[in-house]
């Protein structure tokens, strides 16, 4: 990665939560910013107007080239190349193919919107009548 490349995530999930972590902590991926969707909602806002829902996926900026859910979980796998973390290790064999991420993705999904729920939060945190959570 020459330059910096920006990862939203929903930092209510559980599932998104840790990976972020994971990625910050265990991984050498400097280039790498990590941001959590609900804490910038001016942004998350934009993106949404734009087509990219958080609901449906991470976002993923690089050089201007936006990656959405399945795509910007594969990218990120297939950037880490020494993970020292034997679940980042696993997440990175796993999701290095995109035929595989976009097989598993609709899981990872509906895990997600499970979670939000029994946490009680709001798993759609945009939506054309809601511009904030």
């Amino acid at each position: 990665m020459s330059d910096k490349s920006l990862f939203i995530y929903d930092g209510e999930c559980p599932f998104c939560n840790h990976f972020a972590q994971l990625l910050e902590l265990k991984c050498s991926l400097s280039n790498l910013e990590i941001l959590d969707g609900r804490e910038n909602l001016a942004l998350l806002t934009k993106l949404y107007n734009q087509g990219y829902d958080l609901n449906k996926g991470a976002i993923l900026i690089n050089n201007e080239n936006i990656m959405h859910g399945a795509d910007a979980i594969s990218w990120i796998c297939s950037e880490i190349k020494e993970p020292s973390d034997l679940l980042l290790e696993l997440l990175r064999i796993l999701f290095t193919s995109n035929k595989r991420t976009n097989f598993f993705f609709p899981f990872l999904l509906w895990g997600r919107r499970l979670s939000l729920t029994l946490k009680g939060k709001v798993w759609q945190p945009v939506s054309e009548n809601i511009q904030y959570y």
